[in-house]
């Protein structure tokens, strides 16, 4: 290793806490609305919410768009920008519109004020008044979901009813009281079933356990070989030289999966009640930090497998706080931080993503190389732990915070920021919406833990690929993924706990196959199989 093992695992483990810290939930960023599902659907009140474009026009010149919400009731709108009516909106007199308005209205849309009385009063009254449709502004800085009360008889109401936030509305309202015309155009355009960025999330989730089990395996094996020849030996040499090697790698405990929990759920209420501009900005320095040993340490792993690189990779020079650090370490640092830096610097801009995916890949794969799980019982509790903290944080929160605190953490709503660094995104490219879909880092280092566990072991064992564990433990996460994705949409775009579907599809995959097969004593307790030999276990599968 380039420098002593316990400040390079230290540098990694300690940015890999925060990371796995933040919120696991899988959710298209941007595009969430809030529940209302006290009053059941019926007749006239059976509407899809959808989101709704509101493109704005201020003296026949185009301003900006704004984004609202469809009510339960009303008429629907349409989905094409085209087949969309520009029609003038004037302000209601009096605001709420909870009685009949003094404007004279031939045709227009009128832009009231929530409260008062309820969303269909409103409605009603607009639609008896002559307008064509109606803007109602939040009270908040965020979309509402208009359903019908449930002692409310009439529902047959014909013209669109739309929520916009506080901050939208506002600004319409100061351009109306400033005497200015003003047009809107109102449509709803679908949302593609399938969108090419959760494709490709997918596959990068997947791809990035795939590339880490290989090389946690690879390092298993060649340790095992090392430790197969210093046996051989019997020298005090050996015991020295075992100790440092092992001290590379982490071993997780049931006692610190269960305190990983514990420290997590804190964490995140801090993350949560704290968040702000200026948390998220030491998130981001620990995310860069942890991004710059991630690269590099692939980077310097790849390198070296190459002879131009291999003396380099060698070689060793005393670094102060530091120890030996390999010439090769050092030639490629510099640009590791460059990228961090630069990723800090524009992480604002469109393009970021790109460099935030490159810098977060990097620093799971090294997470899954560094931190290993020793056996299938610490990798049951450390799932099943994982499995309920993502359940309670995305679902049952709500109860006790009225919102979700796993989500609002993820998408940042109370930083003024885009959200934490700690997790993928891709701009979901062929959505009218736009947006991101994201993943959290725990969504792929909790179950890339077990998938390169089981490899390990298939490796250890000398299995094949059909006999072995892991192909079948990497099916399952894929199609837990999977499912998610198809859970999300289903859901409207509403943030779901990956865990919930990838933990029972890989947990139980591995489990099932380990008890069928007879091994499951030894997955439980030992994780690898009884073999005399080291390096007898360790040769190529036929």
């Amino acid at each position: 290793m380039d420098a002593p093992a316990s400040k390079r695992i230290r540098a990694v483990v300690a940015v890999v806490v925060i990371s796995l810290l933040s919120g696991a939930s899988l959710v298209h960023a941007g595009d969430i609305v809030h529940r209302d599902d006290k009053a059941p659907t019926r007749p006239g009140c059976d509407n899809n919410f959808v989101l709704v474009k509101v493109a704005t026009w201020i003296n026949d010149r185009e301003e900006d768009e704004y984004v609202g919400v469809g009510a339960r009731f009303g008429l629907t709108l349409e989905s094409k920008e085209k087949d969309a009516n520009k029609t003038r909106i004037v302000l209601a007199e009096p605001p709420d519109c909870c009685a009949t308005p003094k404007n004279k209205l031939t045709g227009e849309v009128i832009l009231v004020h929530r409260g008062n009385c309820s969303f269909t009063t409103k409605a009603n009254v607009a639609e008896a008044a002559g307008a064509s449709a109606i803007l109602i502004i939040n009270n908040r800085t965020e979309l509402f979901k208009m359903v019908c009360e449930a002692d409310e008889p009439d529902v047959n109401i014909g013209i669109p009813v739309v929520m916009l936030p506080q901050d939208a509305g506002e600004s319409l309202k100061q351009s109306l009281l400033e005497k200015i015309n003003v047009f809107v155009q109102l449509y709803s355009p679908k949302r593609p079933l399938v969108d090419v960025a959760e494709v490709f999330l997918w596959l990068m989730a997947v791809g990035t356990i795939l590339c880490a089990s290989y090389w946690s395996a690879w390092s298993a094996r060649e340790a095992a070989i090392e430790q197969d020849k210093l046996l051989k030996d019997a020298s005090d040499e050996y015991l020295s030289t075992e100790a440092s090697y092992s001290s590379g790698v982490v071993e997780i405990t049931t006692t610190s999966a269960i305190v990983f929990v514990l420290i997590a759920s804190c964490f995140l209420v801090l993350l949560y009640k704290k968040m702000s501009y200026a948390f998220i900005e030491v998130l981001v320095v620990l995310f860069a930090i942890g991004g710059t040993e991630g690269l590099q340490t692939c980077l310097v792993a790849l390198l070296a497998c190459f002879r131009l690189f291999e003396n380099a990779a060698k070689s060793f020079i005393k670094v102060p706080f530091l120890g030996g650090v390999s010439y090769l370490t050092l030639g490629v640092s510099p640009f590791c931080v460059t990228c961090a830096v630069l990723w800090a610097v524009y992480r604002r801009h469109h393009f970021a993503w790109i460099g935030q995916d490159i810098l977060g890949v990097a620093l799971i794969i090294t997470v899954i190389q560094i931190i290993q799980v020793p056996n299938l019982k610490v990798g049951t509790v450390l799932l099943s732990c994982a499995f309920f903290y993502d359940i309670f944080w995305v679902f049952v929160s709500k109860w006790m915070f009225h919102e979700s605190v796993m989500i609002m953490v993820a998408r940042g709503d109370k930083s003024g920021e885009d959200g934490i660094p700690m997790l993928l995104k891709i701009p979901r490219m062929f959505d009218p919406w736009g947006g991101y879909s994201i993943i959290g880092f725990g969504d792929i280092i909790l179950p890339g833990l077990l998938v390169a566990f089981s490899l390990r072991y298939d490796w250890l064992s000398n299995k094949t690929l059909r006999e072995g564990y892991f192909l079948w433990t990497m099916i399952a996460y894929g199609l837990g993924l999977l499912v998610t994705y198809v859970a999300l949409n289903l859901m409207d775009g509403h943030g779901q706990p990956a865990l919930l579907y990838i933990v029972p599809f890989t947990l139980g995959t591995f489990i099932t196959l380990g008890t069928k097969r007879g091994d499951l004593s030894h997955l439980w307790t030992k994780g690898e199989p009884d073999r005399i030999c080291p390096h007898v276990r360790l040769q190529p599968s036929e």
